[in-house]
């Protein structure tokens, strides 16, 4: 699974022949959730609540990069690197 961004324990990944809606999965802790990326709402598991709602604001700041990385996803080509949170 290729990994879009790493930062303070997030683990930020878009697989390869994924299902839609296009989406990203983040892990934390032992924590994972899938996140919609067209209005950066989750579609399963959880994160701890400040941790969601990093997690949540960074996608709606990076809508574009993420859709841009699905799309790269979607024709097996190399995903980029997207900024961390701040």
């Amino acid at each position: 699974m290729p990994t879009v961004m790493m930062h303070r324990g997030f683990k930020v990944f878009i697989n390869w022949d994924d299902h839609n809606p296009p989406h990203f999965h983040v892990e934390y802790g032992g924590d994972e959730m899938l996140v919609r990326i067209e209005d950066a709402e989750p579609m399963a598991g959880d994160l701890p609540a400040k941790q969601k709602k990093m997690i949540l604001g960074w996608a709606v700041l990076r809508h574009d990069e993420l859709m841009e990385n699905w799309k790269l996803a979607e024709q097996k080509k190399e995903l980029f690197q997207i900024d961390p949170m701040r």
